[in-house]
């Protein structure tokens, strides 16, 4: 059984959001994404991330082709269906909006 958005949430939304902490790490970095997919959907699900500054994704295995990050490969086959990218790309989070 596959996990469905809600029908009013299949649209892809991008949030930008901008952190003025700065120190900022990747725990910090998700709490502020989640708690705006929470406002968007309080059943958010978080599938997938990137931190640019250290080079680290999840998830780390490979799937799909190369010509496109496995994380987000990962994510938009589950239904990922809500980006929130932190101060530029420096994190991006993917959810599923259930």
């Amino acid at each position: 059984m596959r996990i469905q958005p809600e029908p009013g949430n299949r649209e892809p939304e991008h949030r930008h959001l901008v952190s003025a902490e700065p120190d900022l790490d990747l725990a910090g970095a998700k709490q502020l994404a989640t708690a705006a997919a929470r406002k968007r959907s309080p059943n958010a699900m978080l599938l997938a991330w990137n931190d640019r500054q250290r080079g680290e994704s999840y998830p780390t295995f490979a799937c799909g082709s190369r010509q496109r990050p496995a994380w987000i490969v990962y994510a938009e086959s589950r239904g990922a269906n809500l980006t929130v990218d932190i101060n530029d790309g420096a994190y991006t989070f993917l959810y599923l909006m259930l």
